[in-house]
């Protein structure tokens, strides 16, 4: 009974251009015909798990095979990859410009504490964008730690390449309000607040010039100048009250040698 040996290399051919692709296990070598971020650049070849090139590198045309035929064009496809990073940065700098401290307006339901019934997402705010704009604005370069929950104005930063950043404001209002109404009251509350820092630092100062100005007693000086301690009027004896009685010469004892 023969026994078929089942070698861990696999072989996968391309009835396109009979060439063959040698797969090791789950790890398929791959050529890159672009940039994919955080993966690599375009022209460069790398092994991948088998399931990540079948079920999305290769569908999208973001990746082939690595054969003799594509392994032939990697330079040009590294040249074609370098200039359109270059066209991808001028691209984004151009549209940094445009949208830099733009205002976008968000209409929310919402309760009369200004809590949003629901919140607004790096989705929403994108959406947003891309309505104004006419260009696609991808929700990851929306910077957003979290979701926004209440009524008010937002400042937002937006990192749309590695090396390009813009920043925007968002009013998130009522439904049913003029988005103005929203912009006064964050500003009045943002000048309450600048006011009650200011009277803080009013009073913090004003204590600190009251302890500089309490001055201390004058301190008498222990020595002379020629180092003897002066004695102070308090220190000195009462000679009258301090002489013995017995020395007082009042007539009312017997005065030395008489009887």
């Amino acid at each position: 009974m023969s026994s078929t040996h089942h070698s861990p290399y696999a072989i996968l051919f391309s009835c396109k251009d009979n060439d063959a692709t040698i797969i090791n296990g789950d790890q398929m070598n791959v050529v890159f015909l672009k940039d994919v971020e955080g993966v690599a650049q375009g022209g460069e070849v790398k092994e991948v798990k088998n399931g990540f090139a079948r079920n999305y590198l290769l569908p999208k045309q973001l990746a082939v095979p690595a054969n003799h035929n594509s392994l032939r064009r990697t330079k040009q496809l590294k040249t074609d990859a370098a200039a359109t990073r270059l066209k991808l940065l001028a691209d984004m700098r151009s549209l940094a410009e445009a949208i830099n401290n733009t205002q976008i307006t968000v209409e929310m339901r919402a309760g009369t504490s200004g809590k949003l019934y629901g919140s607004v997402t790096d989705t929403a705010v994108a959406s947003r964008l891309s309505e104004l704009t006419s260009r696609d604005i991808d929700r990851r370069v929306v910077m957003i730690a979290d979701p926004i929950r209440d009524v008010g104005v937002y400042d937002i930063r937006l990192q749309l390449h590695a090396e390009v950043e813009a920043g925007i404001t968002a009013v998130v209002y009522p439904t049913g309000t003029d988005p103005e109404e929203t912009i006064a009251a964050a500003e009045a509350a943002k000048l309450g607040k600048t006011e009650e820092v200011g009277a803080v630092e009013i009073e913090e100062v004003d204590k600190h010039l009251s302890v500089e100005n309490v001055t201390e007693p004058d301190q008498t000086t222990d020595e002379s100048e020629d180092g003897i301690s002066p004695r102070l009027e308090s220190d000195t004896p009462d000679i009258q009250s301090s002489t013995d009685t017995s020395n007082t010469t009042d007539g009312s004892e017997d005065q030395p040698g008489e009887e």
